[in-house]
C-alpha cells in the first residue's frame, strides 16, 4: 500500500511557524480543536510538532510569561518535548505504522524534504480494521 493513499494534503492541514506568537498558536489550536499541529519553516520544511502540553508547560514554567502577554512571545521560545518524526512519501507502510503507534499523526515530506501533508493515525486504524474484518470473497 502506498502512503499517498492516506495523505491529508498540506492545503487541508492546519500548520504554524516558529514566528507565530503563543497566543496565535493557542487560538488556532482551540478554534480547530487540535491538540498538536505541525510547525513549518518559511521554506516549507517540517520543523517539528507543537502540542498543547508544550504550550502549557512553557506558560507554567517560563518566568514572566502569562496568557495576557502570550502575544509578545514567539513559538520559537517554546521547547518541543516530543519529536514527531516525518516519513518520506516513498517510505514503506511498516515505517508509517511504526511512527503512528506513538504519534497521533505522521508528517510526510517529499523528495526535497518539503512538508506535503500528514497521515492521521485514525485513518490507518480504520484501514486496518476494514482489512481485518473484510469477508473473504467466495470463488
Amino acid at each position: 500500500m502506498n502512503i499517498a493513499f492516506f495523505l491529508l494534503p498540506k492545503s487541508e492541514v492546519i500548520t504554524t511557524t516558529m514566528q507565530a506568537t503563543l497566543r496565535q498558536t493557542l487560538e488556532r489550536m482551540e478554534y480547530h480543536r487540535y491538540t498538536a499541529v505541525p510547525i513549518l519553516s518559511d521554506q516549507g520544511h517540517y520543523v517539528g510538532t507543537i502540542t498543547e502540553g508544550d504550550l502549557l508547560w512553557f506558560l507554567k514554567n517560563a518566568e514572566g510569561v502569562t496568557f495576557e502577554n502570550a502575544h509578545r512571545h514567539l513559538l520559537q521560545e517554546v521547547p518541543l518535548r516530543m519529536k514527531n518524526k516525518p516519513v518520506h512519501i516513498h517510505a514503506k507502510m511498516d515505517d508509517l505504522i511504526d511512527l503512528a503507534k506513538v504519534q497521533n499523526f505522521v508528517p510526510v515530506v517529499d523528495d526535497s524534504d518539503k512538508f506535503i501533508g500528514i497521515v492521521r493515525r485514525s485513518d490507518i486504524i480504520e484501514y486496518c480494521a476494514k482489512q481485518m474484518f473484510k469477508t473473504p470473497s467466495s470463488s
